[in-house]
């Protein structure tokens, strides 16, 4: 049976790339369910698929087994997940310090969701060239919070073409899916990675500051230096899929590294005598702004995505 990858999904078409390099248009045969995960997708960009033949149709039989995937919550359903996508090397975060601005839980979000599925990520902040000198603050700021931390981060800019460079080899022969809200300038820097591409972008909305969507569904687009990008629907935010509460903690790497000097194994990090990431926190080894993102995501999980 032909294999294919995934490359675009419309949750109704999917366009799937050949082994032999052809882009064709396929439909799903009945129900495809992944074991043990409720999505709205059944299958997601970077999917592996079988493929056959029906006169002039191509139907997808089967999806292969997911090295990973990234995952959210569903726009409409809340109690089920959306795949963005799958077998990915690693996510590029996109944020911007102003122009609309990203918020730290945001970030946070994305870094405890990639952590939790074991993908790499880059931390990439856009439009450096609209930065002010509050601004230029705010960014050295975050910078050194998140490489603190062990997180790559990189200032770039597709106006100026500052670390464009640099980001276009950190792509290179992987699978990369970008993430961000609307309006950090994804489709931009696609552009400017890739102009052949010519990705539809839009402009800000002055009256709120926010991005128009412009891109409705993940896609895959391969890059001439090898490897894939994935470009995901701008999101403004972002559940907390399959966490435990007891596990929260894991995925915020300088929590769990100190969390084992607290005085009790089951420790929160909310109120318990002893606890060393609260000391942590008070003495500025652990950021504030993280620590809240924590207790956030300690808030919401107690109304599970089930």
């Amino acid at each position: 049976m032909e294999k294919g990858i995934v490359i675009k999904s419309t949750g109704s078409w999917y366009l799937v790339k050949r082994t032999n390099g052809e882009i064709i248009e396929a439909r799903i045969r009945g129900k495809l369910r992944t074991k043990g995960l409720r999505t709205t997708n059944p299958v997601a960009v970077g999917d592996i698929v079988s493929l056959e033949k029906n006169e002039d149709n191509f139907v997808i039989t089967e999806i292969g087994e997911r090295r990973n995937y990234i995952i959210r919550k569903s726009t409409n359903l809340s109690k089920e997940a959306h795949i963005i996508a799958s077998n990915v090397d690693q996510t590029l975060l996109i944020a911007t310090i102003n122009h609309p601005v990203t918020s730290a839980v945001f970030i946070d979000r994305i870094l405890a969701t990639t952590e939790a599925y074991n993908i790499p990520a880059i931390l990439v902040f856009n439009k450096s060239d609209l930065y002010d000198n509050t601004d230029r603050e705010k960014a050295t700021e975050l910078i050194t919070i998140y490489s603190e931390i062990g997180y790559r981060c990189l200032q770039v800019s597709a106006v100026t073409g500052q670390n464009i460079t640099e980001l276009r080899e950190l792509l290179k022969d992987k699978v990369t899916v970008l993430s961000g809200m609307s309006g950090v300038g994804k489709s931009t820097l696609i552009n400017c990675i890739e102009p052949q591409l010519q990705l539809k972008t839009a402009s800000i909305s002055d009256s709120h500051d926010t991005g128009k969507h412009t891109t409705t569904f993940a896609e895959m687009f391969p890059l001439n230096e090898g490897g894939y990008i994935v470009d995901t629907p701008g999101v403004r935010s972002f559940g907390i899929i399959d966490m435990e509460k007891e596990e929260i903690s894991h995925f915020f790497p300088e929590i769990f590294r100190v969390s084992e000097h607290c005085r009790f194994y089951n420790c929160t990090h909310i109120h318990e005598p002893g606890c060393a990431v609260i000391e942590a926190v008070q003495n500025g080894r652990i950021s504030e702004s993280r620590y809240w993102s924590y207790l956030s995501m300690m808030e919401e999980s107690k109304e599970k995505y089930r």
